[in-house]
């Protein structure tokens, strides 16, 4: 059986008991399991698909709660290894009224960034999985080099490579170090989420359509164009397929886009997707993986958090269906 792999990032997330309060003056805080690489994990297997995380934690009380998340999410944690070295990373996040962000990351390093890539293993990926990653960590670091092996790993094994470059400028030193990653690791991905509102900082083109088609280097067969509310475009190199969104009253936006790959991926699972006949599958199937993705993606909206927040695999079909 596939299976999704996904490798980066799983911190603790601090989102405000109170809304519409700028960072600086949040007063108390909940803690909830966060890091879009595991939130698209946890997805995954709750929609029920297999789905492993490649990282790193401290070993610590913040480490130890992560692991027990994961574990009741049902994602496979045996790749997820521990230090002493750095402490498990953090992120206080302020909401705004429309349920909109705030970040302040805490990492210097965090955990995650120690992965090795002599850590990554090339047996572990079989034909027809899938790996996932993001930018978050793809900064100068020993867990940049583990993104390097797994990809190609992956590839070799002839399995698909997925890419969401979940821009967050303030763990940059400058915008342009984030922009170059995002820039060498795209080529390598069959499949690119990108949102409106990266789009133009990740290419640097202002028409909307002539920057889509930029995003097709490489190995890159799909990009996925997700508009929050409004829904998302799936663009192959020669067809466009338009979705709209659901709505919904959104408590806090944090994983929706996570969310929304989650279901994506688990969609291209259940067709048994492949590097030689995702396009097939996304063009025959596109009207029905999108809707879930929607749904997915508006659902986990409605709660806090983002694992915390995900919904069932009912839901979201109650929400397709409706």
């Amino acid at each position: 059986m596939a299976k999704l792999f996904t490798i980066g990032e799983m911190l603790i997330d601090f989102i405000p008991f109170k809304k519409g309060v700028a960072l600086k003056d949040v007063v108390s805080f909940e803690r909830a399991p966060g890091g879009a690489p595991a939130n698209v994990a946890a997805a995954v297997a709750k929609y029920g698909q297999k789905a492993a995380l490649i990282s790193k934690l401290g070993n610590d009380a913040f480490g130890d709660f992560l692991v027990e998340k994961l574990v009741e999410s049902g994602v496979e944690t045996d790749k997820v290894y521990r230090t002493r070295e750095a402490n498990t990373g953090l992120a206080f996040v302020s909401l705004k009224e429309n349920g909109e962000r705030d970040f302040s990351f805490y990492r210097n390093p965090s955990a995650d960034l120690l992965l090795s890539e002599e850590e990554v293993d090339p047996t572990w990926f079989q034909a027809g999985d899938i790996l996932h990653f993001c930018s978050v960590d793809l900064v100068e670091s020993p867990m940049k080099q583990a993104h390097k092996k797994a990809i190609a790993a992956v590839s070799a094994a002839d399995g698909l490579v997925s890419f969401d470059p979940n821009v967050r400028l303030p763990l940059w030193e400058n915008p342009e170090d984030c922009r170059k990653a995002i820039l060498e690791f795209l080529p390598t991905a069959d499949i690119v989420k990108v949102s409106d509102e990266e789009l133009n900082f990740i290419t640097g083109i202002q028409d909307e359509s002539d920057a889509i088609k930029s995003l097709f280097v490489g190995n890159v067969k799909a990009v996925v164009y997700t508009k929050g509310a409004a829904g998302a475009d799936l663009i192959l190199k020669d067809q466009k397929f338009e979705s709209s969104g659901y709505a919904v009253e959104p408590v806090d936006t944090t994983g929706a886009g996570d969310a929304f790959i989650g279901g994506f991926l688990y969609q291209l699972l259940e067709l048994h997707a492949n590097p030689e006949n995702i396009e097939e599958v996304l063009r025959n199937h596109q009207a029905s993986i999108l809707e879930f993705a929607n749904a997915s993606g508006a659902l986990t909206t409605t709660g806090k958090g983002a694992i915390s927040a995900l919904p069932s695999k009912r839901e979201v079909e109650e929400l397709v269906g409706s």
